[in-house]
């Protein structure tokens, strides 16, 4: 009965006329961007958070949560017309998606790539309204130890899962944390490594750095690039499946929503990896595996129903306990501070408004995707045929004008430059900037509440051992930290 309360609730707010246009320009932004190959859901929120700073709380989160989860809609159009990944959780896809194009069958495709996506996103909003409230209320519990460690385990499970190397993700880590701390120490008042700089003795600004790492480096790594997508040139139609589709990906998108939205509780598990677990299992448990990539309908239903359920799932640590899960997240938990909201279980007492209007509309949210998604099909194909040449040096201005509206400051285009060609080289070199995003916006928070903690225990880091939340997040960090190695030394082990 709370529940429908609090959903009634949540709905007074998100069909306000103003919180419905933000919705609304949300998911059309986020599957614009989602259609568009390369930009990625990380790029748009980096680039359209500061027009959201002038906006109401509710408004500003609403609008954001529809570009990440309209980006998940938008990705599959991309992989089924083009063979391109429009978003690196659409890559699997491309298999059988783009086969189905290939042998006409583009508009099945598309079509249970949205009711999937569709089906999916509202299981995951239903999990998050009936877990996130229950997890808030557990993590009240909780005391400086244990939210240390809490953030400790995240970042080791970011560092583990976000690359081929966990070497260069932890040395991204590792840079995240020192920008983090650069500025003004909020507790004893010197500046720590401003290095003569007055620009930096307030930190350095997030907006600027997440532009730069994400956006900037983007158009860097394509700009010059001569490549053309040949987009699918038969005409479109038949969008909706028949009846033999919907038999054979109805329990591939439930298999494909329960696996995306609990892998979307782990933090640093991403997007990509659950798409390719789903798949996998759908292959494994088929009665015809090896026609898997050459364009089975259940091939494109369950990666696209875990998609959207993983990007679900990842609102819930967010919300519930302050702890982004991704690089999105973090810029999400960036844009709640910037907000002037405090992320973790208070927001929910304390903020019911932002919590259940952003729940609310994500509800509508996902309504409104699958109505405009298949009339926007030919839009969509129309735009894939933009030449980059045009499309980028916008970008570039957006990014140029976002950065120095924010606060004025002609250093903050300087920061922005400089981090988009430094993530242009952590790209070309393969170093995963996830982890530095997230580490950078976790920093503060990870030193303030160690700091607490050793004042609890006088210096003794024995605290850490001695709460049993605080231990169970310790020795899952641990054992994250030493699994590589204790691997690399077993194998290594001459006989």
């Amino acid at each position: 009965m709370e529940y429908g309360s609090n959903l009634i609730y949540g709905l007074s707010i998100a069909v306000q006329p103003a919180n419905l246009l933000f919705c609304l320009l949300g998911v059309l932004i986020g599957t614009l961007v989602g259609v568009l190959p390369g930009l990625g859901a990380n790029a748009a929120l980096s680039l359209l958070l500061p027009i959201t700073f002038k906006l109401p709380p509710v408004s500003a989160v609403i609008m954001l949560a529809g570009i990440y989860y309209g980006a998940s809609y938008g990705g599959s159009t991309t992989s089924i017309l083009v063979n391109i990944p429009g978003e690196a959780a659409s890559v699997i896809t491309c298999l059988d998606g783009h086969q189905m194009a290939l042998k006409g069958r583009a508009g099945p495709a598309l079509g249970i790539a949205a009711f999937g996506s569709f089906i999916a996103g509202t299981f995951g909003v239903i999990m998050l309204m009936l877990m996130a409230p229950t997890l808030a209320g557990f993590a009240l519990k909780f005391g400086p130890p244990e939210y240390c460690s809490l953030m400790a385990m995240s970042l080791c499970l970011v560092t583990y899962l976000a690359g081929e190397s966990m070497l260069k993700s932890l040395i991204m880590a590792g840079i995240g944390l020192f920008l983090g701390v650069v500025g003004m120490d909020s507790q004893t008042g010197k500046v720590r490594f401003d290095y003569g700089i007055p620009y930096f003795t307030d930190g350095i600004p997030l907006v600027p750095v997440v532009m730069g790492l994400f956006g900037i480096s983007e158009v860097l790594k394509d700009i010059g690039s001569h490549e053309r997508q040949s987009v699918l040139a038969s005409r479109i139609k038949g969008f909706l499946p028949n009846l033999q589709d919907w038999k054979d990906s109805a329990f591939p998108m439930v298999r494909g929503s329960l696996i995306g939205f609990f892998m979307g509780l782990i933090p640093g598990i991403g997007l990509t990896t659950p798409t390719f677990i789903a798949y996998g299992i759908e292959k494994k448990i088929s009665r015809h595996p090896e026609k898997f990539g050459t364009g089975v309908i259940e091939g494109v239903a369950s990666p696209e129903a875990c998609n959207n359920a993983t990007a679900s799932g990842f609102f819930i640590p967010l919300l519930s306990l302050g702890i982004p899960g991704s690089a999105a997240m973090a810029l999400f938990l960036g844009a709640l501070m910037i907000y002037g909201l405090e992320p973790g279980p208070l927001l929910i007492k304390n903020h019911p408004d932002v919590f259940w209007g952003v729940v609310a509309s994500m509800y509508l949210g996902n309504v409104m995707l699958l109505i405009l998604n298949l009339p926007l099909i030919p839009l969509w194909v129309r735009v894939l045929k933009i030449p980059t040449s045009f499309l980028f040096p916008w970008i570039l201005l957006f990014c140029i004008i976002g950065s120095y509206s924010l606060n004025n400051r002609a250093g903050d285009v300087v920061v922005m430059i400089t981090c988009g060609v430094i993530g242009y080289l952590f790209r070309k070199f393969r170093y995963e900037i996830p982890p530095l995003i997230l580490a950078f916006v976790l920093g503060p928070m990870l030193e303030m509440e160690m700091r607490r903690s050793l004042s609890l225990s006088r210096g003794s880091f024995s605290i850490f051992f001695t709460r049993p939340i605080s231990v169970l997040f310790t020795l899952i960090a641990l054992a994250v930290l030493l699994t590589p190695l204790i691997r690399k030394t077993v194998f290594n082990r001459k006989p």
